[in-house]
């Protein structure tokens, strides 16, 4: 079993490194996102702001032309004064003017706003223009950066997924879907020694038969706490005290492990 656990070691380092660089070629393009978010928000604030100006040019046309209007109207009824006859005559044409003079002036004052608010969407439009294709042009040239480091990434990531399957020739392939998941799971620490009686990875102490188990290393065996592969590995204190009122427990823990499934644990 020793040249299978060498096997594994060896393997763990590998599956890290490719899972890390997996990692890595999913966590690129994020940076992307975040300007494709503003562009987004960028067009958003253009598009009402030049729908804003489209109605405000109808508004500007629809006051000239009642301006032009009440002016036309005033300009008339100034010709008629010299052709009333009556004092009653020139009172109503006197007020004629006077309304569609009122009504010329509003329409003047409306329009002066109107304008100012064209002159205001106009530059802002502009600005905001400028902006949009400068943060097209950065989006387009970090798309063409992440694209480049992707390849790499990929190149590197191929690499050692074939050192993958040189390594793991003849394993057994439920062994190697498990190991896989655990190394994800437990932050590339798939394989660790029991020293002790306690695993190395998760610091719990083990039931003594299955610490036995281990040492005589006949199988491939998992932590039954934190599912990671054991081996036996010597070390300075291989005796641990335990008192008889504590048997009872240890039994216990190594039948719950047993009623532990290792799909679940990986989980």
């Amino acid at each position: 079993m020793e040249k299978t656990f060498e096997k594994l070691r060896h393997l763990q380092e590998v599956l890290s490194k490719r899972i890390e660089i997996e990692k890595e070629i999913d966590e690129i393009p994020k940076a992307l996102s975040v300007k494709e978010e503003l562009l987004n928000r960028l067009q958003k604030s253009f598009i009402e702001k030049n729908d804003n100006k489209v109605a405000s040019e109808a508004e500007l046309s629809r006051l000239t032309k009642l301006m032009n209007e009440a002016e036309r109207s005033r300009e008339a009824s100034e010709k008629r004064m010299d052709e009333i006859s009556t004092q009653r005559e020139y009172e109503a044409l006197e007020r004629e003017i006077k309304v569609s003079t009122e009504a010329e002036q509003e329409y003047r004052r409306e329009i002066q706003k109107v304008e100012k608010t064209l002159e205001v969407l106009s530059d802002m439009l502009t600005s905001e223009e400028e902006l949009l294709n400068q943060q097209k042009e950065e989006i387009e040239e970090e798309k063409n950066r992440i694209i480049s480091i992707i390849e790499e990434k990929e190149k590197v990531k191929n690499s050692m997924i074939s050192d993958e399957k040189v390594i793991s020739q003849d394993m057994d392939s439920e062994i190697l879907f498990k190991f896989e998941r655990i190394i994800k799971n437990k932050s590339g620490l798939g394989i660790v020694p029991v020293k002790a009686g306690v695993c190395s990875g998760c610091h719990m102490t083990l039931p003594a038969q299955f610490a036995n188990d281990v040492r005589r290393s006949e199988e491939i065996l998992f932590c039954p706490y934190c599912s990671r592969i054991l081996f036996y590995e010597e070390s300075d204190d291989q005796y641990v005290a335990i008192d008889d009122d504590d048997d009872d427990s240890l039994e216990d823990q190594a039948s719950l492990s047993d009623l532990i499934d290792d799909e679940f644990l990986l989980d």
